[in-house]
This record gives C-alpha cells, sequence and structure tokens, in this order.
C-alpha cells in the first residue's frame, strides 16, 4: 500500500471515528468545572451537578432573603459576576441568566469559554424546561428528568379549579408583579386572579395604595420584612392598607420560594393554595410535604 494511501485510510478512520463520537455524543463530554454566575441558575445548579462539577456559585445564592438554597450556597466559592474573576476560576461551563452582566458575558465568550444563557421563568410550565437545558449541558439528563416529573407530579396535586378569589400581590414601595410574571402563573394556579395583572399591569411596577384599597382584593399577599428598618417598607404597615387587610385575608411569604423558576417554588403555590382554602375553595386532595 502507498503512503497516500495509507494516509487517506487513516484519515477515513479518523473520520468515521469522529463520526460515531458525535453520534453517541462523546465529543461533547459533561464539563468538569461550573462556575454560575445568575441567582436562579445557581440553584438549578446546585440541585442538578454531580459532586466536584459545580465550583463556585454567585454571591446572591447565599442570602436567605434571596436564595431558596442559601444553606446549601455556602459549599461553594461566592464570585460577584465579573468576567475576570470567572475566568480566572478556569470554567468549561459558565451559566447565566439573559439579565446577567452583558459585557461580562461577551467577554467570557471572546475568551472561548462556554456560555449558556437561560431567561427567567415567566410561568410554571418553564421550569421543567430549565431543569432539562441545565441537566443537559451538565451531562446530567437523568438527574434532571426525575426531578422535573417530580416537579410536575407535585404541582399537578396542587391545582385548584375553583371560580378565582382576588389577590394582591403588594410589597416595599408598593411593588407588585402583573401579567406575564411567574408569581402571576403561581396565584393563576391556585385559584386566584391577580388584581394587578387585572388592573392592566404586565411584569413589574409600583401599584398605588389608593387603587389597591380601591380594588377591594380577597388577599393581600406580602414579603417577610427585611432585617432592620426601611422607608421602602413603610407603606407595609400603612392604616389604609391595614384596613384591607382586616377585611381581607393575608399571606406572608418568603420573596427566596418567589423569585427563582426551581422547584422551590413549590412552597409558595402550597401557600397560597392553603391562602384559597381559607377562603371557602375546595380542599386539596392530598397533603405532601414540600422540601
Amino acid at each position: 500500500m502507498s503512503v497516500c494511501a495509507k494516509v487517506s485510510k487513516a484519515v477515513l478512520v479518523a473520520a468515521a471515528g469522529l463520526w460515531l463520537a458525535a453520534s453517541a455524543g462523546l465529543t461533547d463530554p459533561a464539563p468538569r468545572r461550573v462556575v454560575s454566575v445568575n441567582l436562579c441558575t445557581d440553584q438549578l445548579a446546585m440541585m442538578l451537578a454531580a459532586p466536584g462539577q459545580l465550583v463556585s456559585v454567585s454571591h446572591l445564592a447565599a442570602d436567605p432573603q434571596s436564595s431558596a438554597m442559601a444553606t446549601e450556597a455556602r459549599a461553594y466559592a461566592p464570585n460577584m459576576g465579573q468576567a475576570e474573576q470567572v475566568f480566572l476560576m478556569r470554567p468549561d461551563l459558565v451559566l447565566a441568566g439573559t439579565f446577567s452582566a452583558r459585557a461580562g458575558i461577551d467577554l467570557l465568550r471572546r475568551l472561548g469559554v462556554r456560555v449558556i444563557e437561560i431567561p427567567p421563568a415567566a410561568t410554571l410550565d418553564d421550569i421543567p424546561g430549565h431543569l432539562r437545558i441545565i441537566g443537559q449541558a451538565l451531562g446530567r439528563e437523568t438527574q434532571a428528568e426525575s426531578l422535573a416529573a417530580e416537579f410536575e407530579a407535585s404541582l399537578d396535586q396542587l391545582k385548584i379549579n375553583a371560580p378565582p378569589a382576588r389577590a394582591a400581590l403588594y410589597y416595599p414601595s408598593g411593588y407588585t408583579t402583573g401579567a406575564g410574571t411567574l408569581a402571576d402563573a403561581i396565584l393563576r394556579h391556585t385559584g386566584f386572579s391577580n388584581v394587578a395583572a387585572d388592573l392592566g399591569l404586565a411584569g413589574g411596577g409600583n401599584l398605588p395604595l389608593e387603587r389597591l384599597v380601591m380594588a377591594g382584593p380577597d388577599v393581600v399577599v406580602t414579603a417577610t420584612p427585611y432585617p432592620g428598618a426601611s422607608r421602602a417598607e413603610e407603606i407595609l404597615v400603612h392604616p389604609a392598607l391595614k384596613a384591607v387587610q382586616s377585611r381581607a385575608g393575608s399571606a406572608e411569604v418568603t420573596d427566596a420560594d418567589w423569585i427563582c423558576g426551581t422547584p422551590h417554588v413549590l412552597r409558595a403555590v402550597r401557600a397560597m393554595a392553603e391562602a384559597r382554602e381559607a377562603l371557602g375553595g375546595p380542599r386539596l386532595t392530598q397533603r405532601q410535604e414540600i422540601r
């Protein structure tokens, strides 16, 4: 066999090997050093990563007011999301949100780092999809599928089918969330309409206290106060709001259970399902512990 023929044969064998490897997913091995720079991808990664695979999460992940996994986050090196800091961690995959600092994400990509961006969850149906995307990126598809199926089953058990009662989400500075948000989806899943959405608000924004009072909601949902005191929270103890709450039901929730589209939102879903029951809605058919 001539030298050229031997080379051609070697090239064909190598090409065939690459094709087989690609077909089997072997050319894209699971990342070994993963860094997350977004509060929500932090939690998805902590739930799915193999031991030692995730090396850093954002500093917000350890804040119990914002993160449903603050205790678990302390096991990882914190980062501030800065491209220089993240690059020095030598990641082969960075997980980010679509609202993460654009300049830093673009710089990491120019430096050859693979980045996957996850948009904020706007519906409860987004959560299983995001689990599967992160699971595939980490090479943990089986674990992601199991967690997604468990979430979907738990969510189905917490569904309230009843004429909607009216709920108002009211936070410091009169902030609320309307249509097209995860919070709105949680309310609708548990037998509520969203006062802010009914008033035409999409996304997040401020709801004047006067409009809230005139709307006369059946339940007012407020956040657990932060430590200390702030002028932004003064509206939550306003006499007019207290009068509305005395006539309506009231629920105090933890922001960490509502902010990110992870299975931890089941705690928020359960809290609102129980608030709907307290108004005389249908009882849940099965009680279960939401961890």
